[in-house]
């Protein structure tokens, strides 16, 4: 299959292919992988109705010719289900599509289903879903990672060209990283989140998943950009990000205790410094800063995204919409078992953390003072930037790790977000490309970041190391 929408395009222009004949490849390649899970639901007939009218198409061509793409199972579309993997939501239609949806759709992509996700966005490996893990293509005794499993997957084995997914500490970036792709985390705002279930507002970022920085970058110029239903999107002009160039040596900054953490896997870190050692061959500038605060990433991390998940949360009670207990009798029954039976345990154990983080008595001790330490990492990441373009770090301490390994110990499993976190805690863009492998052959990726709103020079750095 191709891996590039230039590839597509110039085919399409040659008459080599179809919009058709591309459909109709993603969906023979979505049958013969569902063992992987990573389709909840397939819009076959859809996708193929508006190939044919694509096909046809005699008035200028969208930006987004030739692209099929699929969207994660918590992006809205009007007309479409869609659960953010949870049976709360199970069978609940969409009245409405995101506006990621809406300007996709108005570049003439072509969206071919949603995929499987860890429940409302929370989980690192994919296997929090309520309709069973997503599989990695590569090896399916691992995990794809998460919660953007399904999304990484689907590109993985091209089973479409592109997919969007959410960030909220490493939900795109990570299962790229285990999966082999390209992932990108937007400046917070820069991505409308109208249509975006919510996990923790003030960390949620939509953002695509493909084979190459140029696909995701034409992705990120069709979706970003101000909108009248997200208060919190940015109203700064968007760039070319897919054309803008990196014309000098790199300034970039390595955060001691991230390279040689005591938690990271050997053949992530020699291969981390292997890129380092060849970006300092190619004559760009790279130090190591300090950073004394990298021990309070999780912790932070955890207290503030449960304490908006409780609240965001609340409004899946039975009564609204969505799943209510047949068992129920009166209204409090409604609200405790529709609750118990609809929600899975990953996502009650995130509630109940963020309802007491937020109690009165523990209010001071956990969620002000977390909220205090997330404005020194802001000041800190700020400073560092005044001295350096770019911050170089993994995406993750391991490559994918095996299913069922980490489940029985929560911390374990939070600590594959590690590295990932501190982009959506300080709202700086960051990338995951696959630039490595370990002797097995399992993708290890490296992650940029840069300043807020430096996300045309996160890709056009990212382009050169990928070229």
């Amino acid at each position: 299959m191709y891996k590039t929408l230039r590839e597509i395009q110039t085919a399409l222009s040659a008459g080599q292919t179809s919009l058709r004949d591309l459909v109709s490849g993603y969906l023979a390649n979505i049958e013969s992988n569902r063992h992987l899970n990573a389709f909840l639901e397939v819009y076959g007939e859809e996708a193929m109705a508006r190939a044919i009218e694509l096909d046809t198409k005699s008035t200028a061509r969208g930006r987004l010719y030739g692209m099929v793409i699929a969207i994660k199972d918590n992006i809205c579309y009007k007309g479409h289900k869609v659960s953010a993997g949870s049976r709360i939501l199970e069978g609940f239609e969409s009245i409405y599509s995101a506006t990621v949806v809406e300007r996709l759709l108005a570049e003439d992509a072509i969206i071919i289903g949603r995929l499987n996700c860890d429940e409302f966005a929370m989980g690192s490996s994919n296997e929090n879903s309520a309709y069973g893990p997503v599989l990695n293509a590569l090896d399916n005794t691992r995990v794809p990672g998460g919660s953007s499993g399904g999304s990484a997957v689907a590109v993985q084995a091209d089973m479409c060209l592109a997919t969007l997914g959410s960030d909220t500490g490493g939900s795109i970036r990570q299962p790229a990283s285990f999966c082999g792709v390209v992932g990108f985390k937007p400046t917070y705002g820069r991505v409308s989140r109208y249509g975006l279930i919510a996990y923790a507002s003030s960390f949620d970022q939509i953002g695509p998943l493909s084979h190459s920085v140029e696909d995701s970058a034409l992705i990120m110029e069709v979706i970003a950009g101000v909108d009248d239903y997200d208060s919190t999107a940015s109203s700064k002009t968007v760039p070319a990000y897919s054309t803008e160039k990196f014309e000098k040596k790199a300034r970039i900054a390595v955060l001691k205790n991230t390279v040689d953490h005591k938690g990271i896997n050997p053949e992530v870190r020699a291969e981390t410094e292997k890129i380092i050692a060849k970006l300092k061959a190619d004559g760009h500038t790279i130090e190591e800063v300090d950073f004394s605060l990298t021990d309070y990433l999780i912790p932070v991390y955890y207290v503030l995204s449960t304490a908006e998940a409780s609240s965001n949360l609340a409004r899946f009670d039975g009564v609204h919409y969505g799943y209510r207990s047949p068992r129920s009798t009166e209204m409090e029954s409604v609200y405790k078992l529709s609750r118990t039976e609809g929600f899975g345990r990953e996502v009650k154990n995130r509630i109940m953390l963020g309802t007491f983080v937020l109690s009165a008595g523990y209010y001071d001790a956990y969620y002000s003072r977390a909220q205090k330490v997330r404005r020194m990492l802001s000041q800190q990441i700020s400073t560092i930037f005044h001295s350096y373009d770019l911050i170089l770090m993994p995406t993750a301490p391991s490559v994918a790790f095996k299913l069922g390994e980490k489940t029985s110990d929560p911390t374990e499993m939070y600590l594959a977000d590690i590295y990932t976190v501190l982009a959506n805690l300080v709202g700086v863009p960051a990338i995951s490309l696959p630039l490595a492998k370990n002797a097995d052959g399992l993708p290890i990726g490296i992650q940029l970041m840069a300043e807020k709103h430096e996300d045309a020079k996160l890709f056009a750095f990212s382009r050169t190391l990928m070229s």
